[in-house]
């Protein structure tokens, strides 16, 4: 097999570990940054802005100079921009020394989840804001996020030798951080969180802010749904304050509760936002930070999950341990030096 140096091209086009680690975070960034962008175009009422898919109106690829049509339109550049992000995160990993298989793979999940994500974007377009299509959209945004912060989590790990066919794996084993019983519980944490969010994509597919003033909302009870969000809400608060509870009487490590203990406050902020918003009339300006935050939480929660557990790594460790503040942003550190766990 011809080297790098034998070959200079090659050698352009290798990416370290690290730098394709970077590639990662940036996705993380933009698939949480679209979060609230598309949250923003809901909350303007300017989902039909651009009433035509993929051009905007009547043949008209860019929006003309009105306020709602422009603030779709901008939504739809930034997710020109994720793409970019995206097609980086697949070429990086191709061209990453050494290959791995499995953060090909992961890129290649994020490729699916946007060309679905396009697809059903124009539907909900077609379909005027029809709250599923709407609640469907929000979900499969969180589906992507919690795939680029896999891939960003698993490109921390180190790399172990080559086997016998040449293919590249993360160094082994997986080591757990806490007893058994605490892994099945931060997973339980991923599930009550995506519940929690799934209810309140109902509130909001039940409320005021549609998208646009005569998009169809769901026939339901605003404050009927409303006290089921809660409620899930609450059993998410509960199991996390039990499960950091019996983390700290096994000794858990301190990066471990350092991830917990930011997983707390979002959670207690989320809650205490959303109290605030309801009973505030559901302030536009409110709801948008509720959407960062659920965002940010979600992508904290997933991290916490998985760091339960790590791997040997034979280079300096660090932590990612923070999420989106709105909506992407990782711990400063975790930039720095590829994670341990």
């Amino acid at each position: 097999m011809e080297s790098a140096a034998e070959n200079p091209r090659n050698a352009r086009l290798r990416l370290s570990p690290l730098a394709y680690r970077r590639v990662c975070l940036f996705g993380v960034w933009a698939l949480g940054f679209i979060i609230v962008t598309g949250a923003a175009v809901r909350l303007t009422g300017s989902g039909l802005g651009c009433p035509d898919w993929p051009t905007c109106e009547r043949n008209q690829v860019v929006a003309p100079w009105q306020y709602h049509a422009v603030i779709e339109f901008g939504n739809r550049v930034v997710t020109g921009a994720v793409s970019l992000a995206i097609v980086a995160a697949v070429l990086g990993s191709s061209v990453r020394r050494p290959r791995r298989r499995d953060l090909t793979w992961l890129s290649w999940g994020l490729v699916g989840g946007l060309i679905a994500q396009i697809v059903l974007g124009g539907e909900s377009v077609r379909h005027n804001l029809a709250p599923p299509f709407i609640m469907a959209h929000f979900m499969l945004s969180l589906v992507l996020l919690f795939n680029a912060v896999v891939l960003y989590h698993r490109a921390g790990f180190d790399d172990a030798p080559p086997d016998a066919r040449g293919r590249v794996r993360p160094r082994g084993p997986v080591t757990p951080l806490v007893p058994a019983e605490h892994l099945i519980m931060g997973r339980l944490l991923v599930v009550s969180a995506a519940v929690a969010i799934f209810l309140g994509t109902v509130v909001t597919s039940t409320g005021p802010h549609g998208g646009d003033p005569k998009a169809r909302r769901l026939e339901l009870s605003l404050h009927r749904v409303a006290q089921f969000h809660s409620a899930a809400v609450l059993l998410f608060l509960g199991l996390t304050v039990l499960t950091l509870w019996r983390m700290v009487r096994v000794g858990a490590p301190a990066e471990v509760m350092r991830r917990g203990e930011l997983l707390l406050i979002l959670l207690l902020l989320q809650g205490g936002v959303g109290y605030l918003q309801y009973f505030s009339g559901v302030p536009t300006w409110m709801v948008a930070i509720h959407v960062t935050l659920a965002a940010s939480l979600w992508a904290v929660t997933v991290q916490f999950a998985l760091g339960l557990t790590t791997r040997p790594d034979s280079r300096p460790a660090v932590t990612p341990a923070t999420a989106p503040a709105t909506a992407g942003a990782l711990d400063a550190d975790a930039v720095l030096a590829p994670a341990k766990a």
